[in-house]
């Protein structure tokens, strides 16, 4: 199966999943360092304190991810290791790190594409409100404006914010997340859209700066149909951007997409969770439409639908037995395929894949290799769905494979493992897996057998 001309192959990763150096040269605290020091908040009691020690490691790192093929990395920018209060006074420091790793990448000829808020929200903002503040979007803006200005010379791909349906909804109204809040819904309303404000405002910031490529990247939320009837892909599609349910919450495609790509906001699934809707303005509305080049979707599961009784969605029940990875998620590369086909059919922008792979049972074995099998067969299997639409029509220019070695998985801790190299958290020493090596296979024949 080969990909196009062109065709972007990279890795990817988050600041507080492995930088570690969480107080040190000068960085201010997140959200996530108050969220992992208070006991009960993740699994196995760790931090990501240390995480990877990519901080001071990242030299080693950037070596590494040459060898596994990428040409691209995509990485984000710790705020507070940067602004420690969130706004105002800028830490050299921190931003000096972003250099050299921007200059490392380049010297090895991969492409830097940062992203400017992956989660690790600076706990001075927070104290001051976060997101429901109404100099929320600004503070986000004028961070953006200080990181262009800085890197914008050596870097002119951009994403704004990541996953914000996991930061904003699991984090603020269903406490599954940092800084573990239960949000009146009216407030929470509020604080969305700031969340869009504040990702308009940065890819306006990004524009004035310059020729650069500015990319947003939410979860991709979808259904796939369970058969190829009619009646099973439009219901798929219904589910994948409708709001016949107000049990999925903010588990939905269309508050998060629709309105920064100018498709307005989704009044009928705001009446399902406020009895007062707090509505948008019109200049709200043209803040949240930053421009936008493309747009990033993270995949790694989606439940088949089928067309109910009633021609309603219905998710089709996962039979027992059915294969799943080691944070208990179905397999389920068809879905992949349909995600790009449903989000390109809606919005018409090139897509890039920006997170997809799983977490698996990795150890490193007596031959001193660590042998994932399964990494190679699921990304295969993903990247084949992929590959079938981009043959039928479907602009996707890139994938970025999650991630490029392990790390600090959230409230997970350091159970789950999602890395290309597998990483010994008590020595620091990384190993190229097994997937790693196929991996830059692909990368180099930009094919997938």
């Amino acid at each position: 199966m080969q990909f196009p001309s062109g065709f972007l192959w990279g890795v990817a990763s988050s600041s507080y999943q492995i930088e570690g150096a969480w107080n040190e040269a000068g960085k201010g605290p997140s959200i996530w360092d108050a969220y992992t020091h208070a006991q009960g908040n993740i699994k196995d009691g760790s931090t990501g304190d240390v995480a990877c020690d990519h901080f001071h490691r990242y030299r080693e790192d950037v070596g590494l991810i040459h060898q596994l093929g990428a040409r691209a990395y995509r990485f984000s920018l710790s705020w507070p290791r940067i602004m420690p209060t969130g706004k105002g006074q800028l830490n050299a420091a921190g931003l000096d790190f972003y250099e050299r790793l921007v200059d490392a990448l380049l010297a090895k000829d991969i492409r830097p594409w940062p992203t400017l808020f992956h989660w690790d929200y600076p706990q001075a903002l927070q104290d001051e409100a976060g997101w429901l503040h109404p100099d929320a979007p600004k503070w986000f803006a004028e961070y953006s404006e200080q990181v262009v200005a800085r890197l914008g010379d050596r870097v002119n791909h951009w994403f704004t914010l990541n996953e914000p349906q996991v930061f904003y909804w699991s984090g603020h109204a269903q406490a599954g997340q940092a800084p573990g809040l239960r949000l009146p819904m009216d407030q929470w309303m509020v604080g969305l859209k700031n969340v869009l404000r504040a990702h308009g405002l940065s890819a306006r910031a990004l524009k004035a700066a310059g020729d650069h490529h500015v990319s947003y990247a939410p979860v991709g939320i979808c259904g796939y149909p369970a058969t190829d009837s009619p009646a099973d892909i439009e219901a798929a599609r219904q589910y994948t951007f409708g709001a016949e349910t107000a049990a999925r919450g903010g588990w939905i495609q269309r508050p998060y997409v629709d309105p920064v790509l100018g498709l307005g906001w989704p009044e009928d699934w705001e009446a399902m969770h406020v009895e007062k809707p707090v509505g948008v303005t019109d200049a709200e509305l043209d803040e949240m439409q930053g421009p936008l080049d493309s747009i990033g979707l993270n995949f790694y599961s989606a439940p088949a639908i089928r067309a109910g009784a009633d021609g309603q969605p219905e998710e089709v029940p996962v039979p027992p037995g059915f294969p799943r990875t080691a944070f208990s998620w179905p397999v389920t590369p068809a879905g992949l395929g349909w995600l790009v086909r449903f989000h390109h059919e809606r919005y018409g922008l090139p897509i890039y894949i920006t997170e997809n792979g799983l977490a698996s049972m990795d150890w490193v074995s007596e031959d001193g290799a660590v042998h994932d099998p399964n990494r190679i067969d699921f990304t295969r299997r993903y990247l084949r769905s992929l590959h079938q639409a981009i043959v039928e029509g479907v602009d996707v220019r890139g994938y970025f494979h999650w991630s490029v070695m392990d790390n600090f998985e959230w409230c997970e801790g350091y159970l789950q493992r999602f890395g290309l190299i597998h990483v010994d958290y008590q020595t620091q020493v990384r190993t190229i897996k097994d997937s790693g090596r196929w991996y830059r296979q692909v990368c180099d024949q930009n094919s997938v057998i």
